[in-house]
């Protein structure tokens, strides 16, 4: 009888832990956030900020992974082939979760089926902003420029199928605005290009252009999102210009891959809601025209599901291949 008792207490002991348990005792050991982008650019300085606190809450190390290339898709793809266990996870964007899976159809993971959605971080708003040359001040006169001279505009972004791109393609078709788009490769040069007046019409991240706006080297009209950015209140949304149900943008999230348990997924999503409320947190984030957000990983999902739909509608509508 004791014999079979101590086989019995053995092949427990050999069994996985529970998802209970392991979300109880998680993190164990340091945890690797992929960001799928280049050091310094928003994705990973939104990955830094939240690892570096989840850090000091929990003693162990929060370490950010750079896999950048292939518009995001080398990192994600890493974090969906992870193992399962809440140690790798990725800070996906409007990209890699919201555009790729249209853009490129022969992925060999899914934005929706390969993940495991834990938190919203973050909504960057978009900006429209015109060259200083431009006779224009304001959504409606850039429409009516628009129409009145057909084949003069050239509209520039950071990349083809970038939410830059497909922003400026979105507010093309909810105006019936011609514009002929000049891709580029960042933002840098893109930006170059508005000031020095090769392109007259830029959409794309608000964080580059903020600074030349305040100082009067470009000119700002409107802001993508829903609601004005606390970093430039004076600028009017889309809509305020007149452009009825217009809503885009970039934002970040965090996921984790697909069979996480969801012990460690709500884990996750509830420090990452805790972080995003700290005053300094907020405050860094919000000078650089991002909201934080957070949220828990249904709510995420849903928002996930709308992007992929919305984005789908534009880049068919627009006719956009890679």
């Amino acid at each position: 009888m004791k014999l079979i008792l101590h086989a019995m207490f053995a092949a427990a002991a050999a069994l996985p832990i529970m998802p209970a348990q392991a979300a109880t005792s998680y993190p164990t050991k340091p945890i690797r956030i992929v960001v799928a982008y280049t050091p310094a650019g928003t994705t990973d300085i939104l990955a830094r900020a939240v690892g570096q606190k989840m850090t000091e809450a929990w003693g162990q190390s929060v370490i950010v992974d750079n896999r950048p290339g292939a518009n995001g898709n080398i990192g994600t793809e890493l974090t969906a082939n992870a193992s399962p266990d809440g140690y790798t996870i990725t800070m996906g964007t409007a990209a890699t979760h919201g555009i790729n899976n249209t853009l490129y159809p022969k992925l060999k993971w899914d934005a929706v089926k390969s993940f495991a959605p834990i938190s919203l971080v973050a909504i960057v708003p978009n900006i429209l902003v015109v060259n200083n040359a431009l006779p224009v001040k304001s959504v409606r006169e850039l429409i009516a420029y628009g129409g009145a001279n057909t084949g003069k505009l050239n509209h520039g972004s950071p990349g083809q199928g970038s939410t830059g791109h497909l922003s400026a393609e979105l507010f093309k078709a909810s105006t019936g605005l011609k514009m002929t788009h000049v891709p580029y490769k960042g933002s840098a040069p893109t930006l170059a290009d508005l000031v020095g007046g090769q392109i007259q019409v830029v959409i794309d991240n608000m964080p580059p252009y903020l600074p030349h706006v305040q100082a009067g080297r470009i000119r700002g009209l409107a802001v993508t999102t829903a609601k004005r950015s606390p970093a430039m209140p004076s600028l009017p949304t889309m809509q305020e210009a007149g452009v009825a149900g217009y809503e885009a943008g970039s934002w970040f999230g965090l996921l984790a891959p697909a069979g996480t348990p969801r012990g460690i997924v709500q884990k996750l999503s509830a420090e990452t809601a805790r972080i995003l409320k700290l005053p300094d947190v907020s405050e860094r984030l919000s000078s650089q025209g991002a909201e934080p957000v957070g949220g828990t990983p249904d709510e995420f999902a849903n928002f996930i599901n709308n992007e992929q739909a919305k984005w789908r509608k534009v880049i068919e509508q627009a006719g956009i291949t890679l």
